[in-house]
């Protein structure tokens, strides 16, 4: 029988049931299919790593260590492939109040654009940088020689961000650029215009809800300031990164503040969990 680790049954977990959200959903054959054979590939792609023979080859063990960040992708895409049209806004109508508190009453948007384009450029760089935050804080680890701590920061990270997008089917809704296109617009540069291509090509039209952005962003910096407690420079680091995610998902309008807030609650609550259950410090 395999040794999986703890990380590694969460993403079990995950595939299964995304498996199970394939077989309820109505969806084309072949996109059915397509969902249960990636959710095959991952099954023995796991079943073989968590093997005897594998945990001999170092190389192996190294291709284990990195694996959950391409999982991570793929369980982000995969629930593009299982996106029905919804024309029913009722979601994003009634999330858009908050945000218009935030930008315009609160005064938000005023102050990030009071230095002309220096932060909005700052935010949109650092919207653009949550797709290495996943990468950086696993090379943290390599880095720092705490190889061994992997699994533990896996645990929050896959259970923030893979949460996070087992929750999408229920709240089907889009991006307040998208259904608002012309409220509360930021400023536009050349760094947004990239994020704004990469989102074309590569975005899925399931949900916004959590902010996935937001979730895998935070969880990185807890698990960095968790399990790396005398490396507290790196923590802050992944921390103030998170922050300024978090605000540029908003002030870019790439999710609503709600979105973003419980991408933060998916966050607290993974680090909680693995804290409580594995009794950390």
């Amino acid at each position: 029988m395999p040794e999986f680790r703890r990380s590694e049954w969460i993403c079990l977990a995950y595939f299964t049931y995304t498996a199970m959200v394939a077989a309820l959903r109505p969806l084309a054959t072949g996109v059915r299919l397509e969902v249960w054979a990636a959710d095959l590939a991952v099954w023995s792609a796991l079943w073989f790593l968590a093997s005897r023979r594998a945990a001999q080859s170092e190389p192996l063990r190294v291709l284990r260590d990195w694996l959950p960040l391409a999982l991570i992708l793929l369980a982000y895409r995969q629930m593009g492939w299982m996106a029905l049209p919804h024309d029913n806004r009722n979601f994003e109508n009634a999330w858009i109040g908050l945000d218009r508190v935030l930008l315009l009453e609160w005064g938000l948007k005023r102050a990030i654009e009071s230095l002309g384009p220096l932060l909005p450029n700052v935010l949109e760089l650092s919207y653009l940088l949550v797709y290495v935050m996943p990468v950086a804080a696993t090379a943290v680890f390599y880095a720092f020689g705490a190889r061994q701590r992997l699994d533990d920061a896996y645990g929050i990270i896959l259970s923030a961000t893979l949460t996070t997008y087992a929750l999408y089917p229920y709240f089907p809704s889009e991006p307040p650029r998208s259904v608002f296109p012309l409220d509360d617009l930021p400023v536009m540069s050349a760094l947004r215009a990239f994020n704004l291509k990469i989102l074309g090509a590569y975005g899925i039209h399931m949900s916004v809800f959590p902010s996935g952005h937001a979730a895998a962003a935070f969880a990185c910096a807890f698990a960095v300031r968790r399990l790396l407690p005398e490396r507290r420079a790196a923590g802050r680091v992944f921390l103030l990164m998170a922050v300024l995610i978090a605000v540029a998902t908003v002030y870019g309008r790439y999710h609503f503040a709600i979105d973003t807030i419980a991408g933060l609650g998916m966050a607290l609550a993974a680090s909680w969990v693995h804290r409580a259950a594995f009794r950390w410090p």
